[in-house]
């Protein structure tokens, strides 16, 4: 067996496996896969974005994942171990997906961790409310006998972001879970603080 074809039968099996895992959380993924136009190999410099795969059934809205770095040896772990970045929306808006296709490179040179915060204010579209994600463990499982999960990531605005600096994390979360917010990043609300 030539080389090309052992990396294509081992990226088939960590793409089935990957899927598998996020589908045992998330419910049975749509038949469309998001494609970046320049693969994410060709890293970020070059415009490359993660594969999506997108979820209809866990949510009442869509749930898109990235689908390129469990099983990335160059992924820096978090304390879930290899992880997906997910992001909610209530309608078919693709500024989050892209998002995080393009962020997914970031998690190459950095660990993002549950609990933390990232300002991303200059990437929201004009008029959003949103200044930041802050993430958020979505489910943990075994992928190929490797830990791995999902990272949320939700927007917040200003003012949220302000209290999760201030030690007020558990209570922002709350507050988006108890207004209906949660797990959605909607880019036009009002702050629940």
């Amino acid at each position: 067996m030539n080389s090309a074809a052992g990396t294509e039968d081992d990226w088939t099996l960590w793409w089935d496996a990957r899927l598998a895992a996020m589908e045992s959380l998330l419910g049975k993924a749509h038949d469309t896969v998001g494609h970046g136009t320049i693969p994410f190999s060709i890293g970020a410099e070059l415009g490359g974005t993660a594969d999506i795969v997108y979820f209809h059934n866990h949510v009442d809205g869509i749930v898109s994942a990235t689908a390129e770095l469990i099983g990335n040896a160059d992924q820096v772990p978090n304390s879930l171990g290899n992880y997906e970045l997910v992001i909610c929306s209530r309608n078919d808006d693709d500024w989050g997906t892209d998002l995080i296709g393009q962020l997914a490179h970031y998690t190459l040179e950095a660990a993002l961790e549950p609990h933390q915060t990232m300002d991303i204010g200059p990437a929201t579209p004009d008029g959003s409310t949103i200044a930041a994600f802050l993430f958020c463990d979505y489910g943990k499982f075994t992928v190929r006998d490797q830990d791995a999960g999902l990272i949320l990531c939700i927007g917040i605005t200003a003012p949220e972001l302000e209290a999760c600096r201030n030690g007020s994390r558990e209570r922002v979360e709350s507050l988006l879970k108890s207004n209906d917010v949660f797990p959605f990043t909607d880019l036009y609300r009002e702050s629940v603080v």
